[in-house]
């Protein structure tokens, strides 16, 4: 670890023109005390900064690489050769006739592989001996179509309310068909969605009486009635399987290959890869909160848990609270029984599945934690050897600045008195680029409360960042426990009060 003096932005604000009063200001000349006095000293804020290297992530026979894109190429994906590898996968579609077509040909064309390009990696495509090492089969007998005649009921509907129910009930009952009153199963559905589907019915705002405006979107509709029938789906817009150039701004052809692949081997419940690096017998919990549908005053608590050796993650909901933003401030916060509950259900849950007790637990959380929550999960946390209480947040209010054409390297950590920050995005050296195109934000340890030196919950939090399965990227901004916990969060406000979500969070997304 290297102590340096680093220049530093305070402001949000970029520097500009001095203003004609700060010139005047400048004009005053100084004024001497009629009395001695004497001058304070001003307290030194000690800096100093260190760089990651990139984790690394394992794959078929325990081989380890830090690029997935290069990893399942060479080795193939992590759970190849155990039970969890499915050999043949059975997929079905959702969508108007030419929708359809068009996605099967989008589909069999990346099985074949795709050339990449100076900023994008072929894909070598899905095949039993590359790839995911996978046969995709796909049949006309499998699929569900949407009918010109009931596209067209859809969009006479003038109220966006109806015809947002009516959408959503013509997909499930689709659904329904194909999981259910079909006699092949199906391992995995992909949404085809048309155009005119995707413009007049992908949301809806309505104003509720007893509850204000309420705000639909039939992506997270859809994934949460599609848990009754425990099949995982993929919906895409009809125009991202484009082929040749469009006028929507689409990904490169092998970046849409990668994601969708990968995002399908992980719900059919594949392990694409797996951290390498973070300690056994560890449970990291992300916690964030949401309203549930038509509750104004109602909070929630979802989670989500990604755990150390394989990245299995669990999905809980956690017990209503209210919540005045105008009392008690925008940021909510649990009270210690709360807290208390919600790490009992995760010990609950984790030995449930791991037929163990976790020997440390991290819980990752946005907002600082309030007094109240600390003891909370202290109180419960008693029951494990260690644990920490993580704060992490991006922020746009410090930024390193580095001499030269790229800005800070992924990975690069800086302190200035007892704060720390992180670079989970930036340049990136395996790749001898920096992909992001914008200047890029750290992350910003904004609260520790436990037994990790913080370089260590720095490093977990960069590795937790690589474990977004619904894209092959090698990169990502936030770790995956915080992430998941608010996109798990969207999907929950769909779920009825009286049903019990899903606990896997392949179904959400």
């Amino acid at each position: 670890m290297k102590t340096f003096s680093p220049l530093v932005n305070f402001s949000k604000r970029p520097l500009g023109k001095m203003t004609r009063k700060k010139r005047q200001m400048r004009r005053i000349p100084t004024m001497r005390p009629t009395k001695p006095f004497q001058q304070k000293q001003l307290k030194q804020i000690t800096a100093s900064s260190e760089w990651f290297e990139e984790p690394s992530l394992t794959f078929g026979g325990g081989s380890m690489h830090v690029d997935p894109k290069v990893g399942i190429p060479l080795y193939g994906p992590a759970s190849v050769g155990t039970s969890r590898h499915k050999t043949e996968v059975h997929a079905g579609f959702i969508g108007t006739g030419e929708g359809i077509q068009k996605a099967m040909r989008f589909y069999e064309t990346c099985c074949d592989g795709l050339d990449g390009d100076d900023q994008h990696a072929p894909f070598p495509g899905c095949k039993i001996d590359r790839g995911y090492r996978f046969t995709l089969k796909m049949d006309d007998s499998f699929n569900e179509k949407i009918t010109q005649t009931e596209l067209g009921d859809l969009l006479k509907i003038r109220d966006s309310k109806q015809r947002f129910d009516a959408t959503l009930e013509l997909l499930t009952e689709k659904l329904r068909l194909m999981t259910q009153e079909h006699d092949h199963p199906l391992n995995y559905v992909v949404l085809v969605v048309p155009p005119e589907m995707f413009k007049e019915c992908r949301v809806a705002d309505y104003h509720e009486k007893g509850v204000g405006m309420v705000h639909r979107d039939l992506r997270r509709a859809f994934k949460a009635r599609a848990m009754q029938y425990n099949t995982a789906t993929q919906i895409i817009q009809e125009s991202t399987l484009n082929v040749e150039a469009s006028s929507r701004e689409l990904d490169h052809l092998s970046e849409r290959a990668w994601n969708l692949f990968n995002g399908l081997y992980f719900k059919v419940d594949g392990l694409p890869w797996g951290p390498a690096d973070l300690p056994a017998s560890s449970c990291f919990v992300g916690v964030s909160f949401y309203r549930p549908l038509g509750q104004a005053s109602t909070l929630r608590t979802s989670l989500v848990q990604a755990f150390d050796e394989n990245g299995e993650g669990l999905v809980l909901r956690g017990h209503n609270f209210n919540w005045d933003e105008q009392k008690q401030g925008k940021t909510p916060h649990l009270t210690e029984d709360l807290a208390a509950q919600l790490i009992d259900d995760v010990l609950e849950q984790y030995e449930k599945l791991r037929h163990q007790r976790p020997t440390r637990i991290v819980v990752h959380k946005t907002s600082r934690f309030d007094p109240d929550e600390t003891r909370g999960f202290q109180r419960s946390l008693r029951r494990v050897s260690q644990c920490d209480l993580v704060a992490l947040r991006p922020t746009s209010e410090i930024r390193l600045i580095r001499a030269g054409s790229y800005p800070p390297l992924r990975g690069t950590s800086f302190t200035l008195g007892d704060v720390s920050f992180l670079y989970t995005t930036g340049y990136i050296p395996f790749l001898g680029r920096f992909p992001q195109g914008h200047v890029p934000s750290p992350l910003e340890l904004a609260d520790h409360i436990g037994d990790t030196p913080r370089s260590q919950l720095l490093k977990e939090a960069l590795a937790l960042t690589k474990m977004n399965w619904n894209s092959a990227r090698m990169y990502g901004l936030m770790p995956i426990t915080v992430r998941f916990a608010r996109l798990v969060g969207d999907i929950l406000r769909e779920v009825p009060e009286n049903i019990t979500p899903h606990p896997k969070y392949k179904f959400y997304v």
